[in-house]
């Protein structure tokens, strides 16, 4: 038994020595120490698209958005809750799910941006904010994953998705009532970038969208279509027959033109002739119409033809006679005079 004790003494000594030694300095004279053993803090990604990689959803939703977001913020949200996407009992809505986070991503780094530093970590949107690989399909994919279906499945090729447009360039989120789904307000929107048609409505003889009574959408289906215009329709003619439907036949007589092209005599943004025409009559019709033996051939110094023969260019010229110029229903309509 004594054997044993010494062996077990010999043992346990070495090792009261090595942590003697390892103590820290002011435990020496004291009966008991411990180690402690303190653990580093993870160390925060540095960039954005970094944080957003390992960042994690905050616990409060959009409760902690908004301890910041308020009304007196450079980036006021408060506004949302008046709009579709912030309807908590549709299941189909963000507020539904991780509110604010279900658009932006995980926010858990970006609310603990301290005041002074600069704010990450989340996607804004905004590629000029958002330190990120700024992509306009990064950020059209978030609203696609929702809204991809119906009017927007052409948008995938469309000439806006192929010119790097973003669904933010046009829309706006936090605000009660979007600018650009409002018949009045949405020629401002798409004439931002549409310079030429800004210029052409507001000619003598156009549609009344300057005057708030039409909207783009009417015509052109700005989130993809199966036409090189982002036509609502198939076709140039189908789009205008959505309002001109006494234009679309089927006639006895028809007028080739009329039938093929309403742009081959109308300007459809606007024009300086009336009725939207592409030039004045009767030089429009002459366009296709030879003037051998007609009396619409100016023979005269004044650009008019002799005398007599006058009266069949004034007020409508050649639609003095040719009255149904889109198609005649007529048995004598051939020449679409009635």
């Amino acid at each position: 038994m004594q054997q044993n004790r010494t062996v077990l003494s010999f043992l346990i000594f070495p090792i009261i020595l090595l942590a003697a030694f390892h103590a820290p300095v002011g435990l020496a004279e004291s009966d008991e120490f411990s180690i402690t053993i303190k653990k580093e803090k993870p160390k925060k990604p540095e960039t954005p698209a970094e944080q957003i990689e390992a960042a994690g959803y905050t616990k409060r939703g959009a409760d902690t958005c908004l301890r910041c977001h308020d009304e007196e913020s450079e980036y006021p949200v408060l506004p949302i809750f008046k709009t579709k996407h912030a309807v908590v009992a549709d299941e189909r809505t963000p507020f539904a799910g991780r509110q604010c986070e279900a658009c932006h991503g995980p926010g858990e780094f970006h609310t603990q941006t301290e005041e002074g530093e600069e704010a990450g970590s989340i996607v804004s949107f905004n590629p000029v904010d958002d330190d990120l690989i700024a992509t306009p399909e990064r950020y059209n994919r978030l609203c696609l994953n929702c809204h991809e279906k119906d009017a927007r499945i052409g948008w995938q090729g469309s000439v806006h998705e192929s010119v790097g447009t973003t669904c933010t360039n046009c829309h706006r989120i936090h605000v009660e009532h979007d600018q650009v789904l409002a018949t009045a307000s949405q020629p401002d929107v798409c004439l931002s970038c549409h310079k030429q048609q800004r210029a052409e409505i507001h000619r003598a003889s156009a549609h009344p969208i300057r005057f708030g009574q039409m909207a783009c959408s009417e015509c052109h289906n700005p989130h993809g279509s199966v036409s090189d215009t982002l036509l609502i329709r198939p076709t140039i003619n189908e789009t205008c027959y959505t309002c001109h439907a006494e234009k679309r036949g089927p006639f006895l007589w028809e007028h080739a033109p009329v039938a093929e092209d309403c742009t081959t005599c109308h300007v459809p943004h606007g024009s300086s002739h009336p009725a939207l025409l592409a030039r004045r009559l009767p030089l429009l019709c002459q366009q296709c119409h030879s003037q051998t033996g007609h009396p619409s051939v100016a023979y005269t110094a004044g650009a008019l033809p002799p005398s007599g023969a006058a009266g069949f260019l004034v007020a409508k010229s050649c639609l003095n006679c040719h009255s149904q110029v889109h198609g005649s229903n007529h048995p004598s309509g051939i020449k679409l005079s009635r």
